[in-house]
């Protein structure tokens, strides 16, 4: 189900004299739109605002302004003085410790919401019954099902917090930060299973997340929040290729930011990218690269380029061939093994920038190499 939000605003500052989110509101004029289907993840460092739009969504926070609609169903308004409360949004909620009760077995807590519900809509044993069975088999924890809910591990308990979100068969499924007390080889195990449940039930997401590689993993569409606020809203692919700001940029993913200036530019459509723009640029060492942007600079403005570490190249700089006095000869300061790949930091007209290179080519620090750049990893930022 469609999921719209209008110009939400929450601010703590004024009701409880909360100084801790500085000199902004939790929730700054935010709206964005979740398509049916739709697996939409909420990026952003801890404080800028997405488990308190989450819980605004849920109905656990009021919102001072805006407007939230569910398909067709307004549940809040502010200027129409509606306020759906939590337990009729109909919605289901992951929510980061689980939230699972301690004293009930597997199969009584993912029967729970069913139960509760029993004063407006009388559930037989029968359908219980049934609709817990589906949802074990599906989470694959039927094996469980009579055991206690402090016996299980803890990626046991969040695919039992799971299959009590969904067995009420919501129309919008919210997660806040469902993975992010697991150890990295099981999150990343619950990440694909996550993405097989959604896609295979076709229940609309809604995720909160502080990891980037969830992010692109997982999602359809993200919105990179800062400050209360939405820098970019886009596909994965869309922000991490063309970044519309600096933070975005080093938020998603590792970013070398250099001050360029623009030589020349040029409309440049690709079917795979999109329509774009190409740029010549230098340098403030003189040395000269190609870029893609989204947006129009033109020649002689100042601007920022980001340039991802994949798409530096290196090569040894062979003594006596001029190479190593090149615009683009650096030295390697530092390496780091991280198993698939190393980690370099190079040195190049005074500027540090990061690269990662297959295993197949080494370098020492101290060693001098040649940079050469892939133009489709240096983009060029809109600010």
């Amino acid at each position: 189900m469609r999921l719209v939000i209008t110009e939400l605003t929450k601010d703590y500052r004024a009701a409880a004299k909360d100084r801790a989110h500085g000199d902004r509101p939790a929730l700054d004029n935010v709206s964005l739109e979740v398509n049916d289907g739709e697996f939409f993840t909420l990026l952003g460092p801890s404080g800028c605002g997405k488990t308190t739009l989450l819980r605004c969504i849920a109905g656990l926070e009021v919102p001072d302004r805006g407007e939230i609609r569910l398909g067709e169903r307004v549940i809040f308004s502010s200027a129409a003085r509606i306020n759906i409360p939590p337990n009729r949004r109909g919605l289901g909620m992951v929510f980061q410790s689980y939230a699972i009760w301690p004293h009930m077995d597997v199969a009584e807590n993912v029967a729970y919401p069913l139960t509760v519900r029993t004063r407006r809509k009388n559930y037989p044993r029968s359908e219980v019954d049934r609709r817990v069975g589906e949802l074990l088999d599906l989470i694959q924890i039927r094996h469980l099902a009579n055991r206690k809910a402090t016996m299980l591990s803890g990626g046991q308990q969040q695919r039992l917090a799971l299959a009590r979100a969904l067995v009420m068969e919501p129309p919008v499924l919210l997660l806040d930060e469902p993975l992010s007390n697991l150890d990295s080889r099981l999150r990343e195990d619950l990440r694909l299973e996550l993405m097989r449940l959604q896609r295979k039930l076709g229940v609309t997401a809604l995720y909160v997340t502080h990891d980037q590689s969830e992010a692109l993993a997982m999602s359809s569409a993200v919105a990179v929040m800062k400050d209360g606020r939405i820098e970019q809203i886009g596909t994965p692919e869309e922000l991490y290729d063309f970044p519309g700001t600096r933070f975005v940029a080093s938020f998603l993913g590792a970013a070398n930011l250099l001050k360029v200036r623009i030589l020349a530019a040029r409309p440049h459509p690709t079917a795979a990218r999109g329509a774009c723009f190409r740029f010549e640029v230098e340098t403030e060492w003189g040395a000269r690269f190609a870029a893609l942007g989204r947006a129009s600079f033109n020649a002689g403005d100042s601007v920022t380029a980001a340039i991802r570490p994949e798409g530096i190249r290196l090569d040894v700089a062979e003594p006596g061939t001029g190479a190593e006095r090149r615009p683009w000869a650096a030295v390697v300061e530092t390496a780091q093994f991280l198993g698939e790949s190393i980690d370099y930091q190079l040195n190049i007209g005074n500027q540090l920038l990061r690269t990662r290179c297959d295993r197949s080519r080494h370098f020492a620090v101290g060693e001098k190499v040649t940079v050469g750049l892939r133009e489709e990893a240096c983009t060029i930022l809109a600010d």
